[in-house]
């Protein structure tokens, strides 16, 4: 009897026939999907031994759509390009099991299935949402920082009114998370979250992939499409990189942020939604204003309350925290065995800038566990003669500190250095630099006087 599978074959008809062509002859019974859409609404009514993506970047999107949507799709094998390698990680911590690089053979294929159906099994049902609220909270409990606890506090009482909000920060600090936490602690949690990445999807699709569109409004459009907004009603909606969003689509969010109200792409009608909207951005956008690139009243309709996320660097505490998060969490998705972070990889993550942040620390234990380099030895961070910190002390060695202390006094030094630095800025004007320090005036003197700084500046002139 012949095993079923599918196959999610690429937009190259060749490609998708001779793979069709080479399963069969394998012994398996090959089932075409073209889509994403095709394949989860396979995945949904059959059982498969095998599934076989050849989607590209889409086979990401596939993946985490099938872990919403659960399914039996077997052992997973995504095809590669030989220019999207670096996608290898991510589709394997949602579920991948092997991989194929193009171009490859019959032989290729059989001996990657045979290695993929060797592996443990993935349970694909449907991730509940106690489950994955249990994962949020898990996070946000790693927020042991003052900037981040006031993040905290921020959240609690924004979730409590219905108003938009603006988070901003730096590329991969974390503001999907911060998102999902309003959501979740707001009356709005038992409906949909739907994030879009104003970035990610090409400016001519972006309409209709927020709006939706009617049967026959362009070339292509077969059938009517639901919208984000649509799709979000009676939740909420997460507009992720919003300073990317062209001006001529500000104008219709705008519209949607007064009234609710919007048309889809093609459609003569009036679709009315109940959308609470975040939005998030890592840009300027005041900025974006003045130069006319964002619209001034749509910025000031996002930005009811704005939250501030901390680049990692200024909350070194939760280095170690969230690294042994991330090992104990990519160890059990990628099967390997989980071994506490050594003393030595602590100390230079520590000492490591984090241009990325958060997702920067994430991506290189993933690397980590994948490559088993648990001491980083062929990552390109700065090693133990880097390890000098740059008000010019050196942090004591890891072989007699916790890792509560090694993050307690790394936090210390940070501080120091950051109300040193304001401090000359300012030529020691504590007025003006407690409001760089965007603290209050007395809780600067406290540091000032914790950090010993007052003792250095009674000496340097000579009181």
């Amino acid at each position: 009897m012949k095993t079923r599978l599918v196959l999610a074959a690429g937009t190259e008809s060749d490609t998708k026939h001779d793979l069709q062509r080479q399963l069969s002859e394998l012994g398996y019974e090959p089932v075409p999907a073209g889509s994403v859409e095709g394949a989860l609404s396979e995945l949904a009514h059959r059982r498969f031994l095998l599934t076989v993506l050849d989607f590209k970047a889409d086979a990401v999107e596939l993946l985490r759509r099938l872990r919403a949507q659960g399914g039996t799709p077997g052992a997973i094998v995504v095809i590669l390009d030989s220019d999207s390698a670096e996608r290898t990680a991510e589709t394997a911590s949602l579920g991948a099991d092997d991989f194929l690089q193009k171009p490859f053979t019959g032989d290729d294929l059989e001996n990657v299935i045979k290695s993929a159906l060797a592996r443990p099994r993935r349970n694909w049902e449907r991730v509940p949402d106690d489950e994955a609220r249990v994962r949020l909270h898990e996070e946000v409990s790693l927020w042991r920082s003052p900037l981040m606890r006031e993040v905290r506090d921020i959240i609690e009482q924004a979730a409590r009114v219905d108003v938009t909000v603006l988070v901003c920060g730096e590329t991969g600090t974390g503001k999907d998370v911060v998102a999902r936490a309003i959501h979740d602690e707001s009356v709005r949690q038992s409906g949909p979250y739907v994030k879009v990445n104003c970035a990610a999807v090409p400016r001519e699709l972006l309409e209709s992939e927020l709006f939706g569109h009617e049967r026959g409004a362009f070339t292509g459009a077969h059938q009517l499409k639901i919208g984000k907004f649509e799709a979000a009603d009676r939740g909420t909606i997460f507009l992720d990189e919003i300073g990317d969003l062209h001006p001529a689509l500000q104008g219709k969010l705008l519209h949607v942020l007064q009234d609710g109200q919007f048309s889809r792409v093609g459609g003569r009608s009036t679709v009315k939604v109940d959308v609470r909207v975040l939005a998030a951005t890592n840009q300027d956008l005041e900025q974006a204003v003045a130069s006319g690139r964002f619209r001034e009243d749509l910025y000031y309709r996002l930005n009811v309350i704005q939250i501030m996320v901390p680049p990692l660097r200024e909350r070194p505490e939760e280095i170690p925290l969230l690294a042994e998060y991330f090992m104990q969490r990519y160890s059990q998705l990628f099967r390997r065995e989980s071994v506490p972070l050594p003393a030595e990889t602590v100390q230079r993550l520590l000492h490591h800038r984090f241009p990325g942040n958060v997702r920067e620390l994430e991506n290189m234990i993933k690397r980590m566990i994948v490559l088993g380099d648990p001491l980083l030895r062929r990552s390109p961070l700065p090693g133990g003669a880097a390890a000098e910190d740059n008000s010019g002390g050196r942090l004591p060695k890891t072989a007699t500190l916790s890792l509560k202390d090694i993050s307690r006094k790394a936090a210390q030094l940070a501080e120091r250095e950051a109300i040193l630095q304001a401090l000359e800025q300012t030529q020691w004007n504590r007025v003006r630099a407690a409001k760089l320090l965007e603290i209050s005036y007395r809780a600067l003197l406290y540091k000032i006087k914790d950090a010993g700084l007052d003792r250095g500046r009674r000496t340097l002139h000579g009181r």
